[in-house]
């Protein structure tokens, strides 16, 4: 499950060159920053009045790129997205196509395949997330551990060090993580994987799994108060 092409249909991205020579998925994220560097510097579009785009930004045609936008660059932004009022794209920030990236969402140093949605008050670092992969509001992936040293994952019941100082999530083709959850650092959501809303997860969740709270709900009978 950690191979590319476990988590992700290399088809759905026009940019699969990254995963080239990637023995582990989370490989590419080393591989943006390069890739991107052959962005050529360019007249910002007019076509987008009241957003602020770098001048090493590519944007693809029917992409609208709402006021309030900025978009710093280096980054290339696919066909038919929507990049919506007050969303932040930093540095090395790769779209697909039909991506949605909205209100108060900030992203950096991050490949999304085609199809992806962080609508709402997204933060996402250091991360790939699959094609049609879906964050509800508020949800955050965390890209940097409190503690010195590197992030590790485990592999085969071992930590195994994954060379980044740095390293947000991963999630595979249709992975969905719901309002408010918090993925830390490290994390790998398999394909078809949700994780439920409040939920603070860390670590691997297989393919077509769900992880939940199971937090107790009372329900009492509503009472006037005593003058």
């Amino acid at each position: 499950m950690f191979k590319p092409a476990e988590l992700f249909d290399l088809t759905q991205t026009g940019h699969a060159a990254i995963f080239d020579g990637c023995q582990f998925a989370w490989d590419a994220l080393k591989k943006i920053e390069p890739y991107l560097a052959q962005v050529p510097r360019q007249n910002p579009p007019r076509r987008f009045p009241g957003a602020s785009i770098g001048d090493r930004v590519v944007i693809g045609e029917g992409t609208i790129v709402e006021p309030g936008a900025m978009i710093k660059g280096p980054a290339i932004i696919g066909k038919n997205c929507q990049i919506r009022h007050n969303a932040y794209l930093r540095e090395n920030v790769i779209l697909g196509d039909g991506c949605v990236v909205g209100n108060s969402s900030e992203l950096k140093n991050s490949l999304l395949f085609n199809g992806v949605q962080a609508p709402h008050f997204n933060y996402i670092g250091d991360s790939i997330l699959g094609h049609q992969a879906h964050l509800g509001a508020g949800v955050k992936i965390s890209n940097f551990k409190l503690f010195p040293g590197n992030i590790f994952v485990e592999i085969d019941g071992a930590p195994f060090d994954t060379g980044l100082r740095k390293f947000g999530a991963l999630l595979g083709d249709g992975a969905e993580a719901g309002c408010n959850a918090v993925l830390n650092p490290g994390s790998i959501l398999g394909r078809g994987a949700v994780v439920y809303p409040n939920v603070f997860w860390r670590g691997i969740l297989p393919a077509n799994t769900i992880v939940k709270n199971k937090a107790q709900i009372e329900v009492v009978v509503k009472r006037p108060r005593e003058s």
